[in-house]
């Protein structure tokens, strides 16, 4: 109902102005497509590049050894956790390899493979893990942010990175992961509000493996799907096969692309599955079957790649035996150098907590210092 239509409503009522409701962008450019997008198995795929899909084979055969390793390490006693990420390699190692060098990676504390696809010493991405550091490693020096527990904290942070990155003439792109649980947290909601009115220069990439925990997506949200998240905000969202490492370096690419060139950001769902249970402390046969597990072990992103490759000629048996080599060579070092006792320095707690200590922080260490050195001549 306009002014002039409400009762009483006069000559002296003014011209109703445009209503606030009205769209800032046109909403059908921004929904995600009905489908995720797929190469692999596809006419698309023969048009891949051979060496660039060799090298992500790869990668995908070293990730999937190392999560092997670190699972098994957990079981020693050498990690207190791990959440595995098996069958959501290809979207972790995807997520590393498009972003160059002055680029900014924002994990989440399942992300360590992603991590280490970027560059990251394997053992310095697990040391969090282990309980022997704060980080593990210098963000600045990987440009990658802290391994982040709490869920969706890292998405502030990327999109102020990145808001800072462009105001000083920068050309950085943030690329921030999260899970589908992470999507339903507030800080999901002001990182891509912020992002979208700042056009900031992000990538939100949200793997979505079925559960937060346990908790199914179907009872997280009513959305068509995760991407649909996007037009709200204002920002395109995609849909992809998480399991696709080749659909996810097109999405991915793209999407960093358009960020660096100022088109702002972009909202992207990978459609995946997590194969094994949350962490080493959850029993997933409580809310899933084996059945929906083998189901997916179908469409493993490994077995994906390589049947591609080695179908269209581009992969041979040495090749194989060449990636899964290198994995095991990655994976003697990493045992290696895990099972070799840390040595720690309790003072080190109050290292990296503020740039001045506080008066208060300088007692706490000044009490634990008095309290080594007691032990130390008892």
């Amino acid at each position: 109902m306009t002014v002039q239509e409400l009762p009483g409503a006069g000559a002296s009522h003014r011209v109703t102005p445009p209503p606030a409701w009205r769209p800032r962008t046109e909403a059908a450019p921004l929904l995600p497509d009905p489908e995720p997008h797929r190469v692999l198995g596809t006419p698309a795929a023969e048009h891949l590049d051979p060496a660039l899909m060799r090298r992500y084979y790869a990668e995908l055969v070293r990730g999937r050894r190392y999560n092997a390793q670190a699972t098994a390490l957990t079981r020693q006693g050498r990690l207190a956790v791990y959440p595995s990420t098996v069958g959501q390699e290809a979207a972790e190692i995807a997520a590393a390899l498009v972003l160059e060098e002055q680029d900014w990676l924002f994990p989440s504390y399942r992300d360590t493979l992603a991590a280490v696809a970027r560059g990251l010493d394997p053992v310095e991405a697990l040391t969090l893990l282990r309980g022997d550091w704060h980080t593990g490693y210098d963000p600045r020096e990987h440009r990658i942010a802290p391994l982040c527990t709490p869920l969706a904290t890292q998405l502030p942070h990327a999109v102020g990175v990145a808001h800072a990155a462009r105001l000083r003439g920068d050309e950085v792109v943030a690329l921030a992961m999260v899970g589908d649980g992470g999507t339903s947290e507030g800080d999901f909601h002001e990182a891509l509000n912020f992002a979208a009115v700042w056009q900031a220069p992000v990538v939100f990439l949200v793997q979505n493996n079925g559960f937060a925990i346990s908790v199914p997506l179907a009872k997280q949200t009513a959305a068509p799907t995760l991407a649909h998240k996007a037009v709200g905000y204002g920002m395109p969202g995609r849909l992809v096969d998480g399991n696709d490492v080749a659909a996810l370096h097109e999405v991915l690419t793209e999407a960093v692309q358009r960020a660096r060139a100022g088109g702002g950001p972009t909202l992207i769902e990978a459609v995946t599955y997590r194969m094994e249970a949350h962490t080493n402390a959850d029993d997933a046969t409580r809310y899933r079957s084996d059945s929906e597990v083998e189901a997916w072990k179908a469409h493993d992103p490994v077995e994906l790649l390589e049947r591609e490759l080695t179908g269209r000629g581009w992969l041979d048996e040495a090749g194989v035996q060449e990636a899964r080599d290198a994995a095991e060579a990655m994976a003697a070092d990493l045992r290696e150098r895990m099972n070799a006792e840390p040595v720690l320095n309790p003072m080190d707690l109050f290292a990296h907590v503020y740039a001045e200590q506080t008066g208060r922080l300088r007692e706490q260490a000044a009490m634990l210092r008095a309290e080594l050195e007691a032990e130390d001549d008892a």
